[in-house]
C-alpha cells in the first residue's frame, strides 16, 4: 500500500488530505472499512460522513460507503483535523459578534488581538474559548463531542487581524466547509493598508514557507521545494501616496499569506511589527511626518489587516451565502488621519 505525502493546506492544519494507491494484491474491501484501516484516530463515523459529503473521490469520482475499493484505486479523502492531545478547552464567558448563526453554522466576526485558539502562551480568552462556552450552552443542536481543541473551526486569521470567520455546528457542517476550503471554493477578501503604493490591481505568486533564519516569520520563495503554492489577487481602494488601500481577493490560505506577499514585494502591511510595517517605509524623514506615523500606530496597534468578507455554499442547503463587515473602528480612525494628512500636504503645494 503506497500513501502518498499528507499535503499541509491551510494556515494551521485546520484539515487534512491524504491520498492512497490501492496494492496489486488489494481484496476488494468497503472504501470506509478500507479508509478506517489506514487513518489514524478518525472514526468510521467521519469517515461516512466524509462520503456522505463528497470528501471521498475514488479515481476521481465521488463515492458511496458500500464502494469496493480494488487493486489500482486511487483514493482521496479530505477531512477536518483531528482534536489534538489537549483534554479539550476551558469554556469561558467570552462576548461573540456573531453576525450569523443557525443550526449548522454561525459567522463570527473576531476582533484584532483575539487569538483563535489556545497555544503555548495563549491557554485562556481565545476564540475558542469563547465558542466552547457559547456552544455547550446553547439551546441549537451541537454535535457530541465537539468540545475539543477547536471546536467547529476549519479556518484561521490571525491574532492581530480583525474579520470574519465561519464556525461548523456539527460534523456534517464541518466536512463539507473543509472540502471547500481544499477546492478554494471559499470567497474571502481583506481589506489590508499597505506602505507606498501598487498598480490599479494585480496578483502576486510564489511560494511561501519558513523563513531560513527567522522562524517566526514565513517567506516568499520562487522554488516550489521552499515552500507551498499561494496566491492573492489585490484591486487598489484608494491610493494616498504614502500609503494605499487594498482589496485583497485570496485564492490559497497559506500562513501569514497577505503579509508576507506585500512585504516581500516592498509594501509591508502598515504596523505589521513581524514584517517590517512599523517603521517609517515611505514619506520624509522630518520630525513632524515620524510622529504623524508614531501617533497612527499608537491608534492601530496592530498590522492594518481585516478580513471585510467571506463566502461559501450552505453545507445544509446548499445555498450561496454570502457576509461582510465594515471596517473596525481603530482602521477608520486611521484612515482618516490618513486622509486629513495628505489633503493639507497637498493644499501646501
Amino acid at each position: 500500500m503506497e500513501e502518498k505525502d499528507e499535503k499541509e493546506l491551510t494556515e494551521d492544519d485546520y484539515y487534512i488530505f491524504k491520498e492512497f494507491l490501492a496494492d496489486p494484491g488489494q481484496t476488494p474491501l468497503r472504501v470506509d472499512k478500507f479508509l478506517l484501516a489506514r487513518l489514524q484516530r478518525i472514526t468510521r463515523s467521519k469517515i461516512q460522513t466524509a462520503i456522505r459529503t463528497g470528501s471521498v473521490l475514488v479515481n476521481e469520482s465521488e463515492v458511496k460507503p458500500n464502494r469496493k475499493i480494488k487493486p489500482g484505486d486511487s483514493v482521496k479523502v479530505v477531512l477536518p483535523h483531528p482534536p489534538g492531545e489537549t483534554g479539550g478547552v476551558v469554556p469561558e464567558d467570552i462576548p461573540l459578534d456573531i453576525v450569523y448563526e443557525d443550526q449548522y453554522l454561525m459567522v463570527v466576526n473576531k476582533p484584532a488581538g483575539m487569538v483563535v485558539h489556545p497555544g503555548i502562551g495563549n491557554t485562556s480568552g481565545t476564540l475558542v474559548n469563547a465558542l466552547a462556552y457559547y456552544l455547550q450552552n446553547s439551546d441549537l443542536p451541537i454535535l457530541p463531542g465537539n468540545m475539543n481543541d477547536r471546536p467547529g473551526l476549519v479556518h484561521r486569521i490571525d491574532k492581530d487581524t480583525s474579520g470574519l470567520l465561519v464556525v461548523a455546528k456539527d460534523e456534517f457542517a464541518m466536512s463539507k466547509l473543509a472540502k471547500q476550503f481544499f477546492d478554494h471554493s471559499i470567497d474571502r477578501t481583506y481589506v489590508a493598508l499597505i506602505w507606498g503604493s501598487r498598480e490599479d490591481q494585480g496578483s502576486i505568486e510564489g511560494y511561501i514557507g519558513r523563513h531560513k533564519t527567522h522562524r517566526k516569520k514565513m517567506h516568499l520563495y520562487s522554488d516550489e521545494e521552499d515552500g507551498k503554492y499561494s496566491l492573492t489577487h489585490y484591486k487598489t481602494l484608494e491610493d494616498l501616496y504614502y500609503v494605499s488601500l487594498l482589496q485583497c481577493r485570496l485564492e490559497t490560505g497559506r500562513t501569514h499569506q497577505i503579509r508576507v506577499h506585500f512585504s516581500c514585494s516592498g509594501n509591508p502591511i502598515f504596523n505589521d511589527s513581524l514584517y517590517g510595517g512599523d517603521a517609517v517605509r515611505k514619506g520624509t524623514v522630518f520630525t513632524n511626518y515620524r510622529r504623524f506615523v508614531e501617533n497612527c500606530f499608537k491608534a492601530m496597534p496592530r498590522q492594518a489587516l481585516h478580513a471585510a468578507s467571506l463566502g461559501f455554499i450552505h453545507p445544509e442547503s446548499g445555498e450561496k451565502m454570502f457576509f461582510e463587515t465594515p471596517l473596525p473602528e481603530d482602521f477608520k480612525t486611521v484612515m482618516e488621519r490618513w486622509r486629513t494628512y495628505v489633503t493639507d500636504r497637498r493644499s501646501k503645494v
